[in-house]
C-alpha cells in the first residue's frame, strides 16, 4: 500500500530517488505511464498488469475509449532501479508531466503519482477549500 507524500528532486539527467519505504514493494518492476491532471502514475508490475488487462479489453469501436487506452498504454514505459533507488523518468514522460527539479511523490493505496512540485501544490489548494463540497458528492466514501 502506497500512502503519503515526498519530495524529491530529479537530477540533470532525468533520475529521481524512489521514497525508501516503497523500494521493496517495487522490488519485482515498476512502470509509469501518463497519468491523469498532468502527473505520472507508477504501478507496480503485478498492478500494471491488471491495469492494463483491462484497458485492452475495452471496446475498440468507441472513440473514447481508444483515446484511454492509448494515454495509458502507449505512454507506458518499464521503469529499472539503480543502485541507489533510483529510476530514470523518460523525457516525453518529464515533458508531458511538467516535471522541472523539484517534484512530488504522492503514495495512493495502489499507485504512486509524480507531480512538479508548483503543479501538486496548486492542485491540492484548489481540491482543498473544495474538500467538503467533494466528500458530500460521493456518497460511497465514508470515514
Amino acid at each position: 500500500m502506497f500512502i503519503g507524500e515526498y519530495n524529491h528532486s530529479l537530477d540533470d539527467k532525468g533520475r529521481m530517488a524512489i521514497p525508501t519505504k516503497f523500494r521493496a514493494a517495487l522490488k519485482g518492476g515498476a512502470v509509469v505511464t501518463k497519468g491523469l491532471d498532468n502527473c505520472l502514475f507508477l504501478y507496480t508490475k503485478k498492478e500494471w498488469s491488471k491495469i492494463a488487462e483491462r484497458l485492452a479489453a475495452l471496446p475498440f469501436n468507441k472513440a473514447n475509449d481508444r483515446a484511454l487506452a492509448r494515454h495509458f498504454l502507449a505512454g507506458a514505459m518499464d521503469l529499472e532501479f539503480d543502485a541507489q533507488g533510483r529510476v530514470m523518468l523518460p523525457e516525453y514522460l518529464r515533458s508531458f508531466a511538467g516535471l522541472a527539479k523539484k517534484v512530488v511523490i504522492a503514495g495512493l493505496y495502489s499507485r504512486l503519482e509524480i507531480w512538479d512540485e508548483a503543479a501538486w501544490q496548486a492542485y491540492k489548494r484548489k481540491t482543498d477549500k473544495s474538500s467538503n463540497e467533494i466528500a458530500e458528492a460521493l456518497e460511497a466514501v465514508s470515514a
